[in-house]
Formats: C-alpha cells, sequence, structure tokens
C-alpha cells in the first residue's frame, strides 16, 4: 500500500509503502502531551518505505530519560508527522492526523498505556488494550 500525507500548512509532504505494521493508540503521558490532551493516533508502517517529498522536519529528543522516543514535525505550522522510537525499530509511526486519507487508517488494533488513560478517553470496543507497551507476555486488559 502507498499513503501520502503532510503538515497542515503544506510545507511538509511525505509518502509510505508496504504493508501497515500496526494501527494503534497511545494514552502516555509523553504522547498526551504532544497530542493536546488525548490519545496519540498512529499508523505503524516500514522506516525504508518512508520519504518526504517535500520539505525537511524538525526532530525533537528529549536527552533526559532513556528510551525516548523522536518526534518529527513541520517547523513552520508545527504539525507532528512522525514518531521514531527505539522499541519499534525498522519502523516509522505516522500520525494519523497527517494522511491525507485518513479513511485507511479505519480502526486502531491496539491501545498502549492504558494504565495512564483519563476518564474522558474512550478504546473503541473490541481494540487489544495493554497496560504499557506491549511484549510477548503481556496479557490484553
Amino acid at each position: 500500500m502507498t499513503i501520502t500525507g503532510g503538515c497542515y500548512c503544506g510545507a511538509l509532504r511525505y509518502e509510505a509503502t508496504g504493508d501497515f505494521l500496526a494501527k494503534g493508540m497511545c494514552f502516555c503521558r509523553e504522547c498526551r502531551h504532544i497530542s493536546g490532551g488525548g490519545a496519540n493516533v498512529i499508523l505503524g508502517m516500514p522506516a525504508a518505505g518512508f520519504a518526504y517529498t517535500a520539505g525537511q522536519p524538525s526532530a525533537f529528543t528529549r536527552d533526559d530519560f532513556e528510551g525516548s522516543v523522536t518526534r518529527e514535525f513541520c517547523g513552520t505550522c508545527g504539525t507532528h508527522v512522525l514518531t521514531k522510537s527505539p522499541r519499534m525499530a525498522g519502523a516509522v509511526l505516522i500520525k494519523v492526523g497527517s494522511l491525507d486519507d485518513q479513511d485507511v487508517y479505519d480502526m486502531p488494533n491496539m491501545a498502549v498505556y492504558c494504565c495512564e488513560k483519563k476518564p474522558y478517553h474512550i478504546v473503541p470496543d473490541g481494540v487489544a488494550s495493554f497496560d504499557k507497551f506491549p511484549t510477548r507476555s503481556s496479557s490484553v486488559k
């Protein structure tokens, strides 16, 4: 599959090809901070199939704790476009709000860091939910 997207002002554009690796929602404090309070809704795609087609992103990585992710965003309008996580080497986590066709996302297949979600956060029925980031031994909530 090939998907396209970009930022709110149009200065930053991308294309991603490959199979979806994950469709998720994250409720951790860092993601809620970045999203403005809601879940961070992402589409995982192979990093090898991702390329910026217009503009270059600004990037930010916290250096005050281990395992920090790198967030890429438009330096003009601030739209958060993707995350690169050391937990998912070889993948990019594209922000669903930046997709040209958000219907390709349909529904998440997992929700993570549900231990940090607030009462006003909703996980759709039937979506696998995990207290933290799932591992092979994680159990679904």
